[in-house]
């Protein structure tokens, strides 16, 4: 078996199909690019269309291959300063150790975390040291066959208390994924996976509370009308019905419209609509 994934991304394929394709009550503009030294560059904004309020983010992110190395920097509106360093495949194969910075030049906050993975065949590890705190965060998958397993913690030093303590069971194979969760003992989930054809994705996903009769559950699915189309649709136990739609104009160039439609108060109002670009050069 390849590398399993981190314990973060166990059912990314549901959720995926859940949150892609959507962006609702927002305008959102993402600009993607590339300089001829290798420089990448990420910038995005965004329009709250019920408050009016905009915010954006800049992200520039260098890699030195040779040296197994990325450094990469961001700000955004809310004038936090980021920086992070990751060094790769050079202490040992499979090993990446990082320092993840941050800074609020208004208040003079700062905080950090040191970060560590280790992924070989079967096995994906990593931890976490937040300086806040602080805060030990570990996580573990094991893969074996299609089948995987994870557990997840959070250890606050200062208080001497586990915080987090999460378990995980899945199994993985070529057009089908299960997942399921325990967290903290009280919150139960799950979700299940299945590409149905080159078309058609679809995606259920349950979660329930210990001490609580009311089971959460949703359905989504996503269709590629053709190479430069695709339509999204979801909906929960809540009523609430997600559409999306994404064009793609030309290489580079992606436009999405989607609306979120409460099915209990239709005639009331307040449904959400959205539109994001997403511009690649």
């Amino acid at each position: 078996m390849a590398v399993p994934p981190s314990y973060s991304d166990l059912g990314k394929a549901a959720k995926d199909i859940f949150s892609k394709g959507y962006g609702f009550g927002v305008v959102k503009l993402d600009l993607k690019t590339k300089s001829q030294s290798g420089v990448e560059f990420n910038t995005s904004g965004s329009s709250n269309t019920d408050t009016g309020k905009a915010s954006g983010s800049l992200e520039t992110k260098y890699k030195m291959k040779e040296l197994g190395l990325t450094y990469n920097q961001k700000w955004n509106t809310d004038n936090t300063l980021g920086t992070e360093v990751t060094v790769e495949d050079q202490l040992a194969r499979g090993l990446k150790v990082g320092l993840d910075t941050s800074f609020v030049p208004n208040t003079g906050k700062k905080s950090g975390k040191l970060k560590t993975g280790y992924k070989r065949d079967y096995v994906n590890l990593g931890c976490d040291v937040d300086f806040e705190g602080p805060v030990v965060h570990a996580a573990g998958v094991l893969g074996y066959e299609g089948w995987l397993a994870g557990y997840q913690m959070a250890f606050d030093m200062a208080k001497s208390k586990l915080t987090q303590n999460n378990f995980a069971l899945g199994y993985r194979a070529g057009d089908f994924q299960l997942h399921t969760n325990v967290n903290d003992g009280t919150e139960f989930g799950g979700s299940i996976y299945q590409k149905v054809n080159e078309e058609l994705e679809t995606a259920v996903t349950l979660a329930w509370t210990a001490g609580s009769n009311n089971t959460r559950f949703g359905i989504a699915a996503k269709y590629m009308l053709d190479k430069d189309s695709s339509l999204s649709a979801k909906v929960n136990n809540a009523s609430l019905i997600g559409v999306g739609y994404t064009q793609s104009l030309r290489s580079g160039v992606k436009v999405t419209f989607s609306a979120l439609i409460d099915g209990k108060n239709f005639n009331a109002g307040g449904h959400k609509v959205g539109m994001g670009f997403e511009l690649e050069a």
